[in-house]
């Protein structure tokens, strides 16, 4: 049986709905307990993480203002599914595509150059989000370049070493749970070190 099925839900009031979230307050059994849960949800649509890697191994980061925690971060490129709950693996790579060309402005060499490396909760504590984490190695610079004016909040993009993406994981000038956890998840999976 499906873990997630075990879970019912005896009650779900929406709250507010925008193109990108959807709050609601809910009750909902929780498999083993007596008596259910009282709990407020925000969701969100399914998204893609990816670590764009060039042929020389340098990480391509961009520059993007989060305005919620008013700072400017260095992360990898991220973005969310478009109009569905359950994307299909080409789903997934379309939308990998698409922020690798609209926030980075790079584009896969290679036809077989992504890796899928699983998903992750980075919030679940209020959060259904779930974000899919690939690499696509090797990337380079596509025909139109980075445009700043087409990628909103993004200032910049720029490669980085593996040893100066480590310490800016160290020196917490990475600070968004995406990149830590691709990076992470590259790492356990050897790609990086």
């Amino acid at each position: 049986m499906n873990e997630e099925a075990a879970w019912a839900v005896a009650r779900s009031e929406i709250l507010f709905r925008n193109p990108h979230i959807e709050v609601r307050d809910e009750t909902v059994a929780v498999p083993g307990e007596d008596r259910p849960r009282h709990w407020t949800v925000v969701g969100r649509k399914k998204a893609v993480v990816v670590a764009p890697v060039t042929v020389e191994g340098r990480f391509v980061l961009i520059h993007q203002a989060r305005i919620p925690v008013r700072r400017w971060l260095w992360e990898f490129p991220a973005g969310q599914v478009d109009e569905t709950k359950t994307p299909s693996p080409e789903q997934l790579r379309e939308t990998v595509l698409r922020e690798l060309a609209e926030e980075a402005g790079y584009e896969l060499a290679s036809e077989e150059g992504l890796t899928y490396l699983g998903h992750y909760f980075p919030s679940q504590g209020f959060t259904d989000e779930e974000n899919h984490l690939f690499v696509a190695r090797p990337v380079r610079k596509n025909e139109l370049g980075f445009q700043p004016e087409r990628a909103e909040v993004i200032s910049q993009h720029k490669e980085f070493t593996q040893d100066e993406l480590r310490s800016m994981i160290a020196d917490s000038t990475i600070q968004d749970a995406n990149t830590l956890a691709l990076f992470a998840r590259m790492v356990a999976w050897g790609i990086a070190r």
